[in-house]
């Protein structure tokens, strides 16, 4: 795989699961840290998402149980938690997977993982 295929690839992946919300996440680098973006895209997206060992909805819960644990990424957590929805992740699979997390991370991390994912959940009328 060549650099440029990293890209289009990730980029491709990315506009998968995260759609208008990936993009904007781009945009907002675009001014400050380019390349960055790029960056973004060829590693997360490009290198790993697009690896054949696990579908994207198990890779989406998992990024949500690690940004939930890591209780301080709560903007990357909503963004994870439309795209864990997109690719089917229901309301009841989030919501598990947040709490699992009390045991992992404690209970401030998983009541500010619920937190966002109540944000994300009104704003997708479920």
């Amino acid at each position: 795989m060549n650099k440029e295929n990293r890209y289009e690839l990730g980029l491709a992946k990315l506009r998968e699961i995260d759609g208008e919300a990936g993009e904007r996440v781009l945009d907002s680098l675009s001014d400050i840290a380019p390349d960055f973006a790029r960056y973004l895209i060829e590693f997360p997206f490009g290198d790993i998402y697009c690896r054949p060992g696990l579908d994207l909805k198990s890779r989406e819960i998992a990024v949500v149980a690690a940004l939930t644990a890591m209780g301080n990424a709560a903007p990357q957590l909503k963004v994870h938690i439309q795209g864990a929805l997109n690719v089917g992740v229901s309301r009841e699979e989030m919501v598990e997977t947040i709490m699992q997390m009390a045991v992992y991370a404690g209970f401030p991390a998983a009541l500010n993982g619920l937190a966002v994912a109540k944000e994300v959940f009104l704003q997708n009328g479920i």
